[in-house]
C-alpha cells in the first residue's frame, strides 16, 4: 500500500469518526411505530393552584426491550436541573433515630450496598418529605401505601423484600447516608426528582414528567411546571416520626415505639376514655371540632363516643395540628385535608363509621380518609424577559415505579401487563 494511500485511508477515518457521531446525535433512532402506538398519554392536568394527586403506578403494556427503545427516544429536559436546598431534621432524638432507619431502610433495600444510588434514593425521599403532595413525615413517605399489596410508593415495603436482613456493614453505611441527608447532605444530580424508575418499564405519568437525569439503570422527574420548581417545595415536615412495625426487626427504635403502641392501645380498649371532651358548635349541636393527642390514635374513637354520648346523629372531627384546626363550618380545603380522625354515627341508618389520615397513622387501608383536593392561592410565576408566564400545568397521575436506584431482578424482566383493577397497581420487577 502506497503512502498516498495510506494517507487517503486516514482522511475518510478522521472524517467518519467526526461525522457519524454527529449524524446521530442530528437524527437520533425513531422509536419503532408499534412500539410508539401502544403508549397511553395521560390526558389529565391540574392547574398550579391544585396539589397533584398521589395515585398508585400503572405500567404500560410493553415487553422490556420495547420500554428502553422508548425510554431512549424520550429526551432530557432542557435547561436548569438546580439541587435541591438541604434538608436538617428538626424533632427529638427519638424521631430522628426512626427517620434515619426508615430512610436507612429505602436506601438499601431500593439501591442495595451502592454509595451512590443510596444517597439519590435519600435525596427523593427528602424531595417528597418537602413537597405537599405527599406525607409529612420520613416513614410517611417510605412506607406510604405499604398497608396494601399493590399500593406502596417503595415497592421493598409490599413485595417480601424486607424478609432479606442487610449485613451489619451494609445496614451501617446505609444508616450513615442516611444520618449524612438529614443532615443537610444533598445528592445534587438528581435536583427536585420526585419520581424514577428502571429503564425496562413505562409508568404511565412518564410522558407528562419532565425527564432529569439517568443514574445506573434508573431515570429521575420532577413534575412538569410550577410543581417541580423549587418553589414548590415548601411544606413543613412534622419531626413525630410514626413507628414502623415492619422495621421491628432493623431498627431497636421502631421495635420500642411499636410494642409502646401495642401496650397503649391494649389499655384503652381496657379503660374508658377519661380526657376532657369537646364541645359541640352552636350552630350545629351534633357536630364537634376537636383537638387529638399525636401518639393515641386508638384513643380516638373513645373520645368520640364520649363527646357524641347518646346523640343518634353525631359528627365528630379532630386534628392533631392545632395551626391546621377549623373553628367553624364550612372547612376550608386545607383545614380538610390536615384533618386527623372524623368520627360519624347516624343510628336511624345504623351507621357509625370511623377513619384515620393514614399519611399520619398506620391504619387499615378500609380506616383511611380518601384525600382531599387542595386548591391553593394562585402561583405568581417569576417574569422573565419583562413577561409573567401563565400559571403552569401539573400531570394528576400518581407516583411511578420507584423500583430503586441499582435494583435488579434476579433474571430477564419479564413483560408487566397495564393493571385492569384501577385501585391499585401491579407489583413493580
Amino acid at each position: 500500500m502506497s503512502f498516498r494511500t495510506l494517507q487517503i485511508a486516514s482522511v475518510v477515518i478522521a472524517v467518519g469518526a467526526i461525522t457519524l457521531p454527529t449524524l446521530v446525535v442530528l437524527h437520533p433512532p425513531h422509536i419503532p411505530i408499534r412500539v410508539a402506538a401502544k403508549v397511553k398519554r395521560p390526558q389529565r392536568v391540574a392547574p398550579a393552584t391544585v396539589v397533584p394527586d398521589v395515585e398508585p403506578v400503572e405500567i404500560q403494556d410493553l415487553a422490556p426491550e420495547d420500554a428502553k427503545a422508548f425510554n431512549a427516544s424520550i429526551p432530557f429536559v432542557s435547561g436548569p436541573n438546580p439541587a435541591a436546598r438541604a434538608y436538617h431534621f428538626a424533632g427529638s432524638t427519638d424521631n430522628l433515630a426512626r427517620a434515619t432507619d426508615c430512610l436507612a431502610a429505602a436506601a438499601y433495600y431500593e439501591a442495595g450496598d451502592d454509595a451512590v444510588g443510596e444517597r439519590a434514593v435519600a435525596q427523593v425521599v427528602l424531595n417528597r418529605l418537602r413537597h405537599p403532595a405527599f406525607p409529612k413525615t420520613v416513614c410517611g413517605v417510605v412506607f406510604q401505601g405499604s398497608e396494601r399489596s399493590t399500593g406502596c410508593q417503595f415497592t421493598f415495603t409490599c413485595d417480601g423484600a424486607m424478609s432479606r436482613t442487610p449485613s451489619d456493614t451494609a445496614w451501617r453505611r446505609a444508616r450513615q447516608v442516611a444520618s449524612a441527608a438529614l443532615a443537610g447532605s444533598v445528592y445534587k444530580p438528581v435536583g427536585y426528582a420526585t419520581h424514577y424508575h428502571t429503564d425496562w418499564v413505562v409508568p404511565y405519568w412518564q410522558s407528562s414528567l419532565d425527564k432529569l437525569v439517568e443514574v445506573h439503570t434508573h431515570l429521575f422527574f420532577r413534575w412538569t411546571g410550577w410543581w417541580g420548581t423549587p418553589p414548590a417545595f415548601n411544606r413543613h415536615p412534622s419531626g413525630v416520626e410514626p413507628a414502623i412495625a415492619k422495621l421491628a426487626m432493623l431498627s431497636p427504635e421502631h421495635r420500642t415505639g411499636v410494642a409502646l403502641g401495642e401496650a397503649d392501645a391494649a389499655i384503652v380498649e381496657a379503660t374508658p376514655y377519661t380526657g376532657g371532651a369537646p364541645l359541640p358548635l352552636a350552630s350545629e349541636p351534633g357536630t364537634f371540632l376537636t383537638n387529638l393527642p399525636t401518639t393515641r390514635a386508638g384513643e380516638f374513637p373513645a373520645l368520640a363516643r364520649q363527646a357524641c354520648g347518646d346523640l343518634a346523629q353525631c359528627k365528630v372531627l379532630g386534628w392533631t395540628d392545632l395551626r391546621q384546626k377549623a373553628a367553624a363550618l364550612p372547612m376550608t380545603p386545607e383545614q380538610m385535608n390536615a384533618m386527623s380522625f372524623s368520627y360519624l354515627r347516624d343510628r336511624s341508618a345504623g351507621l357509625e363509621r370511623m377513619l384515620w389520615n393514614c399519611a399520619e397513622f398506620q391504619r387499615p387501608t378500609a380506616q383511611c380518609m380518601k384525600r382531599q383536593v387542595l386548591r391553593l392561592p394562585p402561583v405568581v410565576v417569576p417574569p422573565q424577559n419583562g413577561a409573567v408566564a401563565p400559571p403552569a400545568v401539573v400531570p394528576t397521575r400518581g407516583v411511578g415505579d420507584l423500583s430503586g436506584v441499582r435494583r435488579k431482578p434476579a433474571g430477564p424482566p419479564a413483560p408487566i401487563a397495564t393493571p385492569t383493577d384501577q385501585s391499585g397497581p401491579v407489583t413493580q420487577p
